[in-house]
């Protein structure tokens, strides 16, 4: 369950729950999914964790029922091969060009 205490971003990390094997036969839906949330800038960044044992993603602001309709849309969670973990910050200071997302 997520808790909201104000605004802020999110940090998801992804943890495969299946062999990088069996996440691979999903990777290209899950690609999918994320670029269409970038472009939506639902997702603000989106990687892979070294090693490769799951993703980290910044998400912007939303409510935290929304950021649950949207982490369970994942093809990853879907077919069960990974699990989300969210903590919810806010950006207080920021790189030159981020301004943006201050306070968030």
């Amino acid at each position: 369950m997520l808790y909201h205490y104000g605004c802020g971003m999110f940090m998801v990390t992804v943890t495969y729950t299946a062999s990088v094997d069996v996440v691979d036969r999903f990777r290209p839906a899950h690609g999918d999914w994320l670029k269409q949330l970038i472009s939506q800038r639902l997702l603000l960044v989106a990687g892979r964790q070294i090693p490769l044992t799951g993703g980290v993603y910044l998400a912007s602001e939303m409510s935290t029922e929304d950021l649950s309709r949207l982490l369970a849309t994942d093809p990853y969670v879907l077919n069960d091969v990974a699990t989300h973990s969210v903590v919810e910050f806010t950006p207080l200071m920021v790189a030159a060009g981020l301004e943006d997302l201050k306070g968030q």
